[in-house]
C-alpha cells in the first residue's frame, strides 16, 4: 500500500507547487471589470445626504510599486461629506485570507477569485501608500447634484450584505472597472459613449510593459497565457488600467483640481527578459563548433560525436541544460497542470506547450554527468534508443510549433520566443542528442 500513499502525496505536493507558484506569478493581474447586476436601487431606501452639493467625489490613482502584486497600480474613489464631516476611501480591491493563504492559493488557481468593497478612513490607505513607496494622485470628479446622488446611491447599494462582494476577473472586473461603470452610470453614458474603437495595444502588450521592472515574472506571463489575451483592446476595456482610465476622465473633461498627494520614484525598468534568452545562443553555437565525430570510441561503445575539449565543453553544456531545463521544466508543469487544474481560460490550451515540456526535467540526471563530470553521458543502447526517441519527438515539437506560428494556426503572439526560444531548444537538443550521450555495450565472459 506503499505506493498508493506515495502518489497521492506527489500529487498533494504538486497541487500546491502549482497554487503557490501561479499566486507568485499572476496575482499581480488581478485587476478587473464588472458588469451591473439588477436595476440600480431606488433613492428612498437610501438615506441620502441632506444637501448633495456639499459631497465630493475624488478619484485616487496609485502608481505601480515594486512588489509583484502592484505594477498595474490601483484605484479608489474618496468621498467626501462637509456638511457631516465625514471622509472614507471605497477600495474594490479587498480580498478575504482569513481561511489560510494555502486555501486563497487553491481558490485563485481554480478560477474562484471573491473580492470585496472595502471602506476605510483615507489615513489607513495613504500610510500604507506612503510605505509602499507609490506615488498618489487625487482629482475631484466634476459631476452635478443629480450625477452625485446616482454615484452615492449605487455605492450604498454596494455596501449591502448581498452586494459587497465579487467575482474578480484580471482585466475584466477589478477594482479600476468597477469605479468605471459606476461613473458610467452616474454619467448615463456619457464615459463609455464612442469607447468602441480598437486601441493599438492588445492585453498582452499591457501585461508584459507593465512588468518591465519584472523581467522573470514578465516573461512567464508571456508564455503562460494564451491567445485570449492577445485581442486588440477597444477604448472602454483599456480602461481596466488605473492610469488609462485617469487620463480618459481628464480627456473628457471630468477632473479638475489635480494633486499629487505624494510622489516616489517609480520602479526602473529592467533588461528584456528575451535578449537574456537570445544571449544562450551564443555558447550553444560556440559548443556546435567543437562538435567532432569520434575516431575511436571508447571500450565497448559504439563511435559517435563528442566535443573537442571535453573537459570544458561538458560542463559549458551542463551550465546551458541546467538553465534550459529548469525553465522549460517548470513552464511546461505549469501551464500543463493549469490547464488542467484552474478556472482561469487564459492558462488553458497554450500552444507554448509544444515549446516547454515538464518532461524536460528528466534530464537533470544528465546535467549531472555532463556540468559535475565533465564527461559524455554513458547508457545503455536500450536507454540510449528511449532518450534518442525522446529527442526527436522534443525536435519534432518545436518544428510543429515553428509551423504553427508562421501560418497562423493560433491567434497567440508568439514572436519574441520564434526568435529566441525556438531556435534555443532546437539547437539544444540537437546537441544533446548527438554528442551528450553515448551507447555503452557491457561485455560478457563465458
Amino acid at each position: 500500500m506503499a505506493i498508493p500513499k506515495r502518489k497521492a502525496l506527489t500529487s498533494l505536493v504538486l497541487r500546491l507547487l502549482l497554487c503557490i507558484v501561479l499566486l507568485l506569478l499572476t496575482a499581480p493581474l488581478l485587476l478587473a471589470q464588472p458588469t451591473l447586476s439588477g436595476a440600480l436601487p431606488d433613492a428612498p431606501e437610501v438615506e441620502m445626504p441632506a444637501n448633495m452639493d456639499a459631497v465630493e467625489f475624488y478619484l485616487i490613482t496609485v502608481d505601480t510599486g515594486n512588489h509583484v502584486w502592484d505594477n498595474f497600480g490601483h484605484t479608489a474613489l474618496r468621498v467626501v461629506d462637509s456638511s457631516s464631516d465625514t471622509d472614507l476611501i471605497f477600495n474594490w480591491g479587498v480580498f478575504d485570507t482569513s481561511g489560510g493563504n494555502i486555501r486563497f492559493a487553491r481558490n485563485f488557481v481554480r478560477g474562484q477569485m471573491v473580492y470585496q468593497l472595502g471602506v476605510v478612513p483615507p489615513a489607513w490607505e495613504f500610510n500604507r501608500y506612503r510605505r509602499e513607496q507609490r506615488t498618489v494622485w487625487q482629482d475631484r470628479l466634476v459631476l452635478n447634484s443629480r450625477q452625485k446622488a446616482r454615484l452615492y446611491t449605487r455605492l450604498a447599494w454596494n455596501l449591502g450584505a448581498e452586494n459587497i462582494d465579487y467575482d474578480y476577473d484580471y482585466f475584466f472586473d477589478n477594482c479600476t472597472t468597477r469605479l468605471r461603470d459606476y461613473l458610467d452610470e452616474a454619467l448615463q453614458g456619457e464615459l463609455s459613449e464612442n469607447s468602441g474603437s480598437l486601441m493599438p495595444e492588445t492585453f498582452r502588450d499591457e501585461v508584459f510593459e507593465h512588468y518591465r521592472s519584472r523581467p522573470v515574472i514578465a516573461f512567464g506571463l508571456d508564455v503562460m497565457m494564451n491567445e485570449r489575451i492577445d485581442q486588440r483592446m477597444t477604448r472602454w476595456e483599456s480602461l481596466f488600467l488605473p492610469a488609462n482610465l485617469r487620463s480618459e476622465l481628464q480627456r473628457k473633461g471630468l477632473l479638475a483640481d489635480p494633486e499629487t498627494l505624494m510622489e516616489f520614484t517609480p520602479p526602473a525598468d529592467k533588461v528584456n527578459p528575451y535578449w537574456v534568452l537570445a544571449g544562450f545562443l551564443v555558447p550553444l553555437v560556440l559548443l556546435t563548433a567543437l562538435v567532432r565525430q569520434s575516431p575511436i570510441a571508447a571500450f565497448g561503445s559504439q563511435p559517435g560525436f563528442s566535443f573537442a575539449v571535453p573537459g570544458f565543453s561538458y560542463r559549458l553544456l551542463g551550465l546551458l541544460a541546467l538553465c534550459v531545463v529548469l525553465v522549460s521544466g517548470d513552464l511546461g508543469m505549469i501551464m500543463a497542470l493549469g490547464w488542467w487544474l484552474s478556472g482561469h481560460a487564459d492558462l488553458h490550451g497554450n500552444i507554448n506547450l509544444l515549446l516547454f515540456w515538464p518532461t524536460d526535467l528528466l534530464l537533470l540526471g544528465m546535467v549531472f554527468t555532463w556540468f559535475w563530470k565533465g564527461r559524455v553521458k554513458d547508457m545503455t543502447p536500450g536507454r540510449h534508443q528511449l532518450w534518442t526517441f525522446y529527442f526527436l519527438l522534443r525536435i519534432l515539437s518545436l518544428l510543429a510549433y515553428l509551423v504553427v506560428c508562421l501560418f497562423n494556426v493560433s491567434s497567440q503572439q508568439t514572436n519574441m520566443l520564434l526568435l529566441t526560444a525556438l531556435p534555443t531548444m532546437l539547437l539544444f537538443f540537437l546537441l544533446t542528442m548527438i554528442s551528450g550521450m553515448r551507447p555503452v555495450r557491457g561485455m560478457r565472459f563465458y
